[in-house]
């Protein structure tokens, strides 16, 4: 590691740190219905939406119906956005002619399903495959519309732990509107600005076709870019307009664009716990849950960015490295943009999978084993480490839940997290949602490395899951259980060794992101309810303190050893074991 690597890392975690405070007290009051700087400009869109909706601004619903207006909220944007790519040959702003057969049914219930659902996976090249109108009135729609359905959740499970003695938690379509009006498209637009500033395309006109210096023709494709590009990132979205993401110089030119687009991933998520904090009275629990995310954080990128910094040990055997002893003279650069570097790569890598975003700009398939094996355990946790918009928060409030338990276990009392009881409801709820998770992760995988299809079948050609690989033995099967751990854990990113276009992989990584969003969903909203009907109980001398050193230790443990224990057998299989065989000699 240099000097100048870990000062960046350092100065982007300063960053997110500054804006926490300020943007969480200001999503405080936007989420309380109080009046805010931006009421005098956006107070009359909030009401026309009301209006044109038909929505009560001051009726609330219970965590049922909360789940209902959730579950009608996302299955509508699914049954939209699947009928906009089988039809895109129909709409407007299409100047490259792309029609029905460049989304085959199976491609778009993945699409539809992945953008709904907050995952972005992408089993096609965006330049390729949909027109301008369905990346802006179908893509870019539904990274506004999931990530406030997050942020959503997360607040009516924080008054889930605020209120007492109440029967509701919200309004949900009143939160998704207050999420996108007074959040996601304010910021939207300062950070469109600020991304076209450094170079990023935003036009309507069709593919540009230039002679290269060899006199062959080269087809440069552009579009609505910048506008995609930043709700891809402030939403936690991480749908590229291109097939090569954040790594395109159209969507990410400039080290500057570079480090807003980590920026926009973590500021939201870190700002939230400070929403929390003050939305609960205590705004030391909020800077607990910040503690905690960024001693994860900080773990996960130094370790990332230390095994690709030494490189591949390999490579000094062969010769081709002068002046050291082992790894490679530079340290890995294979799949990563020189424009960005080792350091910067990491960094990326390790916010992208601790967000629930997948933007890369560096090819992860490339990384060293265990610098690969930090991006897919990130995922592995829940994406609780900053994690997405609203997903973030809501997962580590589970796993605080979790953290008490386990405490009161330790001492012999009933475990409790401001000022309210955990009891069985509540534990269960969190456990199903783990359980759920990690049963999709583990089952499609183990699955899809051994499933075969008859040679000439429907389902997949070459005859095997297995087949789509790109590479064999340890690193083949991390490929795939990256798959099924990046689509549970709605981030969307791959190691991209894989070919995910199949029916069997489009629908089985589509009902990965369906378990993976509502069955961590719905059990959460459900402890929600129960917590906001309870009675608070003072603090006495025996209560376990939440926004310590001790508590965020604990909070840390409980969310590393959950994960260790779930997944080490699976990882053992592919990228420990990977890391060992490289050592000795073995490549895949």
């Amino acid at each position: 590691m240099t000097s100048i690597g870990i000062l960046q890392i350092a100065i982007f975690l300063a960053l997110i740190l500054i804006c926490a405070k300020p943007l969480g007290a200001y999503m405080a009051r936007v989420f309380e219905g109080e009046r805010t700087f931006l009421h005098p400009g956006l107070r009359w869109l909030e009401v026309l939406t009301y209006k044109a909706a038909g929505i009560k601004e001051d009726v609330e619903q219970k965590w049922t119906h909360y789940t209902a207006s959730l579950l009608s909220f996302s299955i509508f944007g699914f049954v939209i956005l699947y009928l906009l790519q089988r039809l895109q040959g129909f709409l407007p702003l299409n100047p490259q002619g792309f029609g029905a057969s460049n989304v085959n049914p199976d491609l778009a219930f993945n699409t539809a399903t992945s953008f709904v659902t907050n995952t972005n996976w992408q089993g096609y090249s965006g330049e390729s495959t949909l027109s301008y109108f369905v990346q802006m009135a179908g893509l870019a729609v539904q990274n506004f519309a999931s990530a406030a359905a997050g942020i959503a959740v997360a607040i009516a499970l924080v008054r889930g732990f605020a209120r007492q003695e109440k029967k509701t938690v919200g309004n949900f379509w009143v939160d998704v509107t207050r999420a996108t009006v007074y959040v996601l498209l304010p910021m939207a637009i300062v950070g469109a600005l600020l991304f076209v500033s450094q170079g990023v395309v935003q036009n309507f006109g069709a593919y540009t076709e230039v002679a290269t210096v060899e006199g062959g023709k080269q087809v440069i494709a552009q579009g609505p870019v910048a506008s995609q590009e930043v709700i891809k990132q402030l939403g936690t979205n991480g749908g590229g307009f291109f097939n090569g993401n954040s790594s395109h110089p159209f969507e990410n030119p400039t080290p500057l664009s570079n480090l807003l687009q980590m920026f926009l991933i973590f500021v939201i998520p870190g700002a939230l716990t400070y929403t929390f904090g003050k939305m609960v009275g205590d705004t030391r629990q909020g800077w607990a849950i910040f503690a905690a995310m960024s001693v994860m954080f900080l773990i996960g990128v130094f370790v990332c960015y230390e095994f690709e910094q030494a490189g591949n040990p390999i490579l000094s055997r062969l010769g081709l490295q002068t002046g050291a002893t082992a790894g490679q003279s530079g340290g890995n650069m294979e799949g990563k943009e020189v424009r960005f570097g080792i350091a910067n790569s990491a960094l990326f890598a390790t916010v992208t999978t601790d967000a629930s975003c997948g933007a890369v700009n560096a090819m992860h398939d490339s990384f060293t084993p265990i610098g690969g094996l930090v991006p897919l355990f990130n995922m592995m946790t829940g994406e609780v480490i900053f994690g997405g918009v609203g997903a973030g928060l809501y997962g580590i409030l589970l796993y605080c839940i979790l953290a008490v338990f386990i405490a009161g276990l330790m001492v012999g009392r009933t475990p409790e997290y401001l000022g309210k009881k955990i009891e069985q409801k509540e534990v269960k709820m969190a456990m199903l949602a783990v359980v759920a998770t990690a049963f999709s992760i583990l089952f499609f995988t183990a699955v899809s490395s051994v499933i075969s299809f008859p040679e000439k079948g429907y389902w997949n050609p070459p005859g095997a899951a297995a087949a789509n690989l790109n590479n064999s033995g340890a690193h083949g099967f991390g490929e795939i259980l990256y798959a099924y751990t990046s689509a549970t854990a709605n981030n969307g990113s791959a190691f991209a060794g894989i070919t995910a276009n199949t029916p069997w992989y489009d629908l089985t990584l589509g009902l990965a992101m369906w378990i993976g969003r509502f069955l961590f969903l719905i059990p959460l909203l459900a402890a929600a309810g129960s917590l906001a009907a309870k009675k608070k109980i003072p603090a006495t001398a025996g209560t376990f303190p939440t926004h310590g050193p001790l508590f965020v230790g604990l909070l840390v443990g409980t969310v590393l050893i959950v994960g260790a224990l779930t997944f080490f057998p699976a990882l053992s299989l592919g990228p420990i074991v990977e890391h060992y065989l490289m050592h000795s000699g073995n490549l895949f």
